[in-house]
């Protein structure tokens, strides 16, 4: 029972735990990735630069040379032997990681708005919350909380999201957390036989949005930060609509229901037996879980393994294509002529100066900050400014992390996918963030 309960209750403190600093809300583990930003200060900038550095050569040694001491080992192998696409990607990060750190080249790369925002802005943050996420995600999955939690909310989940109860902690971890904490999560729950490859892919697109903390960055960005309670109400409403609804439609609807070696599930796993309550088998289903765990040793290596998995695998790939995504918007007339379409859509809703909005709208879909610094900058109406930032939020998939996290992980979803859903998921939660945004201004 202390087996399940003390890193139970410690995980849901570390990563759920509402805080209250000087009159901010934060959560432990944003504390904790903070407190270590600060403390490394300017010395996070080279460390990081190192990290994608050694990513991208031991990614090459282990492409080409294929020394025993890679193949050989588990860990070593999951981190550096690539396909040669993931190859390329992860050798671009360094490329533009070095031009970056030291503003050589040409500084369309290098520049503020794109691989400086990216480098300066996005991964020292990354970085931070990667380690510590790392280090302690085992605390929720290893000692039986997603197995009560799970029990308890599958009569929740399962009829209106069509997924299992465990699904209720990534949700609720990226909501009031951190999306790519979400990700991850869900990738490792994947990996682990606990969901299918339809329920990974749903989780992942419809229930990994930023966290409580940096939605209120964006709104503090257009200048609304007064409005914060009915903003994150509307983000949640529409993110529930879009998940219940986007889940049937193409390509979640033709992602199989099995896992990631091909095995059916059983769908009988979640089922209450006779004489049982949820409570009581849940609870008994925990036990069983932590009574497994034999050696805390073990749990902290797997921790590591983890950080390293996050930290290795996945700032090149922000690096990369979060770089490429701020160039296509900052250097081109792309997203102007893509965002067109939808300028007749905002002034259906009635969005005043729709057609500055309508620059928006796709744009997000490289970077999420990039909406709300546009409007803040172009856009007068605060009503506008509402949709705007609280649309950037709920679109959810931006490559410069979120969804270049998910293309780094296990969960079966690629590029064109990501591209499909985000639009989906603009024209669901549009219309009713545009209605929520008239019944307030």
């Amino acid at each position: 029972m202390l087996m399940f309960v003390i890193p139970s209750l410690l995980g849901l403190i570390f990563f759920l735990a509402p805080l209250n600093i000087d009159g901010n809300f934060t959560f432990p583990l944003a504390l904790l990735a903070k407190s270590l930003q600060s403390f490394l200060g300017a010395s996070i900038l080279p460390i990081v630069s190192m990290v994608i550095g050694l990513a991208a050569i031991g990614s090459m040694i282990a492409s080409i040379a294929k020394p025993t001491f890679i193949t050989n080992s588990a860990i070593l192998t999951r981190l550096f032997c690539l396909t040669p696409i993931w190859l390329v990607i992860r050798t671009l990060g360094a490329i533009f990681t070095l031009l970056a750190l030291y503003k050589v080249g040409p500084e369309a790369i290098w520049g503020g708005d794109t691989g400086g925002l990216v480098l300066h802005d996005l991964l020292p943050s990354l970085f931070v919350t990667f380690i510590f996420a790392g280090l302690l995600l085992p605390l929720l999955l290893n000692f039986g909380l997603l197995e009560l939690l799970g029990t308890l909310l599958s009569k929740l989940m399962r009829p209106i999201f069509r997924l299992p109860g465990r699904a209720a902690i990534d949700c609720i971890s990226s909501w009031l957390g951190d999306g790519t904490v979400g990700v991850i999560l869900t990738s490792k729950q994947y990996e682990d036989k606990k969901y299918t490859a339809r329920e990974a892919s749903v989780v992942a697109t419809m229930f990994s949005p930023v966290g409580i903390s940096f939605s209120l960055v964006i709104l503090t960005q257009v200048g609304l930060q007064n409005y914060f309670v009915p903003f994150y109400g509307t983000i949640c409403l529409s993110g529930v609509v879009a998940a219940m609804l986007i889940q049937f439609l193409p390509p979640l609807s033709y992602k199989k229901d099995c896992y990631i070696d091909g095995t059916l599930p059983d769908k009988n796993d979640e089922l209450v037996p006779e004489g049982h309550s949820a409570m009581s088998f849940g609870l008994e289903l925990a036990l069983e879980r932590a009574s497994k765990v034999k050696s805390l040793r073990s749990v902290a290596k797997e921790g590591v393994h983890n950080a390293l998995d996050m930290v290795i695998g996945v700032l090149p790939v922000v690096m990369a294509i979060g770089t490429l995504g701020l160039i296509v918007a900052e250097s081109t007339p792309l997203f102007s002529i893509l965002g067109a379409p939808f300028v007749p859509l905002l002034e259906l809703l009635h969005v005043a100066e729709a057609q500055a909005a309508a620059e928006t709208v796709l744009v997000g879909f490289t970077d999420m900050y990039v909406p709300s610094i546009i409007a803040a900058s172009t856009i007068d109406s605060d009503m506008t400014k509402f949709v705007i930032a609280a649309l950037s939020v709920t679109q959810l998939i931006f490559m410069s992390e979120t969804g270049s996290v998910i293309l780094s992980s296990k969960i079966p979803v690629n590029f064109l996918e990501l591209m499909a859903i985000f639009l989906l998921r603009t024209l669901i939660t549009l219309p009713i963030i545009a209605l929520v945004a008239h019944m307030i201004f």
